[in-house]
C-alpha cells in the first residue's frame, strides 16, 4: 500500500500477515471468553443488540463473521496517519464479491438512516477518477478497489491516494529513503511493522517536549541515551514477529547518541565480559528488573546531565548528606557500589496475626553489591537506621504510630527489620495500608538488600547466598532486562479490583458500571499473558528495545 500513500505521511502501520495475529483471536473459545467479560455476569442489552446485527449481516452475506473476516482482510491490513490528522485504513481480501455485497448492505442502512433523519446529504455517493466513493458521514469516506477496501476520515486525503494510484500527485511513501531504510531494518520475517517519520513528528508539540532534556534523574537513569538518540533520528520503526505462542515487538532507529555521550557512559560495561546479571526470582515473583548502571559515573556527571538543579534533586542530596553523615555522595558513597542493580517485586503473604489490608501493595526490594562490604557495610546500615528514625520522627509529629527496629537471623545471616505494632482490630476495613510495609535491610556477603518487607528480604538472602560466585552475564550490548509474570500480576490486580474501580470513578468520573466493565476487560486481557520480557540494548550506538509476550 505504500506505493499509493503520500511521501509526507508521518505514520504508517502495515499488517502483512493478518491471520498470524488475528487467527488466535478468531477461535470460538476466545470469543466465548470475550463474551463472558463483556457480560460480566449481568444482562448486556447493547451486546445483545450487536449480536443481532451481526447475525443479520451473516444471514445476508451467507457466511459466518469469522470466515467473512478472513476473506475480507486476510491478505493484509494497513493504517496511516497523514498531515492535518487525516487517517486511512485499508483491508485486502480475496473475495471481491463478498466485499461489494457487504458495502451494499452498509450503504443501504446508512442512506435510509440519513433520509429518516431528514439529512439525505449525510450519505453521499460520488465519482472520482472513475471510482465510486461512499461517504457515510462527515468524517467517513471509502472506496472499493477490487477486493481492497480503502477507508478514510477526509475526502481530500482519499483523493490524494487515488491520484497516486493513477500515477499523478507526486512522490509516494514507498519511494521515500526513510521508509525504505525502516523496512529493511524490520526485515521480511515481520508479520507487521510500524514506521514513524521523526523528521516530521519531532516538530509536533507533544513529542518535541517529550524528547527535551529534563531534570528527572530517574527517567535519565532508566532511559539512558534513548532520548539523545531520538533527538537526532530520522525514523523509528517497530517490527512484530510471531514465534509459537510468543509475540515479539522490536524497535529500530537510525538515531545514535555520540560515542562519548554523557547519556551512555554509565550504562555501558567497560570491561570485557561485562553485562547484566540474571534477574532474581523468589516465590510469588511478580516482576524482576536487572540493570547495568554505574551510579558513580552517572552522578559524577550530574552537572552536565541536569544543568538546572531541581528542588527534588537538592532535597535528595540533603537527605543523603544526613543519612551518610556528610560523606560525599558521589566519591564516598556511590563509588562503593558496583554497577549491578536488581529490583524484585513479589506477592506478599500477610501475617494472620495482623490481617490483610484492604489495599494490598506487593513487596519490593532493591539488591546492590558493594565493592568493599567489610569497610562500607556498616555505613549503609547506619544510613538505613537514620532513615527509619526520620520516618518515626515525622510520623510522631503527626501523632501516628512509628516503626520498631529489631534484629533477626536467616540461615546464619543477620538482618535488620522494622515493623508497626499490630492493630487493635483485624477487620479488613480498618487495617491500615501501613501494614503492607516492614522495611528491612540485609547484608549477605557483598550484597545489600533494601526491602519493603522482611519476608522478601529473607527470600532474597536465600537466593543470593546460593548464587554462583561468577554468574553468567548477558551480552555487553544489553543494559536493561525486565521480566513480568502474568498470573502473579493478574492476581495482585484482582486482589485490588475494588480499589481500581473506585480510582476509575474518582479520576475519570466514570460510573460504577463503566469502571467495573473497564477493570474487568483489563484483568481479562492480562489473564491471557503468561510471561512478558522487556530488553533494552545498544547496537552500534543505536538504542533498541524488544518486548516479548508469551500467551497461555
Amino acid at each position: 500500500m505504500g506505493q499509493w500513500i503520500p511521501a509526507d505521511t508521518p505514520i504508517m502501520v502495515e499488517v502483512l500477515e493478518p491471520m498470524a495475529l488475528l487467527g488466535p483471536l478468531l477461535r470460538p473459545e476466545f470469543s466465548k471468553s470475550v463474551m463472558a467479560v463483556l457480560e460480566n455476569g449481568k444482562p448486556n442489552p447493547k451486546l445483545y443488540q450487536l449480536q443481532a446485527v451481526v447475525a443479520s449481516v451473516e444471514l445476508q452475506l451467507g457466511t459466518d463473521w469469522r470466515t467473512g473476516l478472513r476473506r475480507l482482510a486476510g491478505k493484509g491490513l494497513s493504517f496511516c496517519v497523514g498531515p492535518s490528522g487525516a487517517t486511512l485504513l485499508t483491508a485486502d481480501g480475496d473475495d471481491e464479491k463478498l466485499l461489494s455485497k457487504l458495502n451494499d448492505i452498509i450503504w443501504q442502512f446508512a442512506s435510509s438512516g440519513a433520509e429518516k433523519q431528514n439529512h439525505p446529504e449525510a450519505a453521499a455517493l460520488r465519482d472520482y477518477r472513475g471510482f465510486k466513493t461512499w461517504a457515510l458521514s462527515t468524517n467517513e469516506v471509502h472506496t472499493l478497489l477490487g477486493p481492497r477496501l480503502v477507508l478514510g476520515n477526509q475526502t481530500s486525503f482519499l483523493h490524494k491516494v487515488l491520484d497516486l494510484r493513477a500515477g499523478a500527485g507526486g512522490k509516494t511513501l514507498a519511494s521515500s529513503a526513510l521508509f525504505k531504510a525502516a523496512r529493511e531494518a524490520v526485515g521480511k520475517e515481520a508479520v507487521a511493522s510500524i514506521f514513524l517519520n521523526l523528521q516530521t513528528l519531532r516538530e509536533t508539540p507533544g513529542l518535541k517536549k517529550a524528547l527535551e532534556e529534563d531534570g528527572n534523574p530517574v527517567a535519565a537513569l532508566l532511559l539512558t541515551d534513548t532520548k539523545a538518540a531520538l533527538r537526532t533520528a530520522s525514523w523509528l520503526a517497530a517490527g512484530v514477529y510471531v514465534s509459537g505462542d510468543k509475540l515479539i515487538l522490536k524497535t529500530y532507529t537510525d538515531g545514535a547518541a555520540p560515542a562519548s555521550s554523557k547519556w551512555a557512559s554509565f550504562s555501558t560495561p567497560q570491561a570485557a565480559g561485562g553485562g547484566l546479571l540474571p534477574p532474581l526470582t523468589v516465590p510469588g515473583t511478580i516482576a524482576s528488573l536487572s540493570l547495568y548502571r554505574d551510579l558513580h559515573t552517572f552522578y559524577a556527571a550530574k552537572d552536565a546531565l541536569f544543568a538546572e538543579r531541581t528542588s527534588g534533586l537538592i532535597f535528595f542530596e540533603n537527605m543523603m548528606g544526613i543519612f551518610f553523615s556528610g560523606i560525599d555522595l558521589t566519591e564516598g558513597v556511590l563509588s562503593e557500589v558496583r554497577p549491578d542493580v536488581r529490583v524484585v517485586v513479589a506477592k506478599q503473604q500477610y501475617d494472620p496475626a495482623i490481617g490483610t489490608p484492604a489495599t494490598q501493595v506487593p513487596a519490593f526490594a532493591a539488591v546492590l553489591q558493594l565493592k568493599d562490604p567489610q569497610r562500607f557495610g556498616e555505613t549503609v546500615e547506619e544510613a538505613w537506621q537514620k532513615a527509619i528514625g526520620l520516618v518515626n520522627f515525622t510520623r510522631g509529629q503527626q501523632a501516628l504510630p512509628g516503626l520498631i527496629i529489631d534484629k533477626a537471623n536467616q540461615n546464619g545471616v543477620k538482618y535488620t527489620l522494622s515493623y508497626y505494632r499490630p492493630p487493635s482490630s483485624k477487620s479488613a476495613d480498618t487495617i491500615d495500608a501501613r501494614y503492607n510495609y516492614r522495611p528491612s535491610l540485609a547484608r549477605p556477603g557483598d550484597y545489600v538488600i533494601l526491602s519493603s518487607t522482611d519476608a522478601l528480604a529473607r527470600d532474597l538472602i536465600d537466593v543470593v547466598s546460593k548464587a554462583p560466585s561468577t554468574p553468567a552475564r548477558t551480552s555487553q550490548a544489553v543494559n536493561s532486562l525486565l521480566e513480568i509474570e502474568g498470573p502473579a500480576l493478574s492476581a495482585i490486580l484482582e486482589a485490588n479490583r475494588e480499589n481500581m474501580v473506585r480510582k476509575s470513578m474518582v479520576d475519570k468520573g466514570n460510573s460504577r458500571e463503566k469502571a467495573e466493565s473497564d477493570t474487568q476487560i483489563l484483568l481479562a486481557a492480562l489473564g491471557h499473558v503468561e510471561h512478558a520480557t522487556l530488553t533494552l540494548r545498544r547496537e552500534a550506538g543505536r538504542p533498541q528495545a524488544q518486548l516479548e509476550l508469551q500467551f497461555k
